[in-house]
């Protein structure tokens, strides 16, 4: 693998708080110098990524229910819709995962099939973080499984501000869960070019990093 195909697989994130509009303008200068699939930011700096990113080919993502996922869905939903409605292509939305905890499936079901459908409706690509270093490996899997038959087609390992971030055991076992129905991102701690590559080993469609240069500087040389 290339530093290039490594780069076109990672949603180039910056979802801390704190976050300036001039760091978001650097986070999109970087990632339309590395050609990422995409620049992920908060839901309030939408515009002004799309504006930086324009003509590139870099996706807009942002995320809703962020980052505990314990938002009423009627909230989760009209935050996706916000971001439809302002240009992102993608949102990445939290499961009810304190719920999944208590064992209200039911309950979990029914929030993400709520985003599946609003998704569908404005036509941008809804990615489900599990928050997995929350999660015993037989809730992750119940996890994968109450999405796929919410129709939803992505999993995602964490939001980087859980107790982790994403494994390479993470990565396995949803992929193994969602059995060819959904696509797996992986997010959280991936710093290292051998971190990233064993996520895309293991099954990962796309990665989620805050620091993808420093990965890419520790791609192997080439003779």
């Amino acid at each position: 693998m290339t530093p290039q195909d490594l780069a076109a697989t990672v949603d180039l994130t910056l979802l801390r708080p704190e976050a300036t509009a001039a760091q978001v303008r650097g986070l999109c200068a970087d990632a339309v110098r590395l050609a990422t699939r995409g620049v992920c930011v908060s839901p309030a700096y939408v515009p002004l990524a799309l504006a930086e990113v324009a003509g590139s080919g870099v996706a807009v993502v942002t995320v809703a229910g962020f980052p505990g996922g314990a938002s009423l869905t009627a909230g989760k939903v009209a935050e996706l819709r916000a971001a439809a409605e302002r240009g992102a292509r993608d949102v990445d939305a939290v499961l009810a995962y304190g719920r999944l905890l208590g064992g209200e499936d039911e309950a979990v079901g029914c929030d993400v099939e709520a985003l599946a459908t609003a998704a569908r409706e404005a036509g941008v690509t809804l990615k489900v973080i599990l928050e997995t270093g929350h999660l015993s490996p037989e809730l992750v899997e119940q996890a994968c499984r109450l999405c796929v038959e919410a129709g939803v087609g992505w999993v995602k390992t964490s939001t980087g501000f859980g107790p982790r971030g994403a494994s390479v055991e993470d990565v396995r076992r949803m992929r193994a869960a969602v059995d060819g129905r959904a696509h797996v991102k992986a997010a959280g701690g991936i710093r290292t070019w051998d971190a990233a590559t064993a996520m895309l080993d293991a099954g990962a469609d796309a990665l989620g990093c805050s620091s993808l240069s420093t990965v890419l500087d520790g791609a192997p040389t080439r003779g």
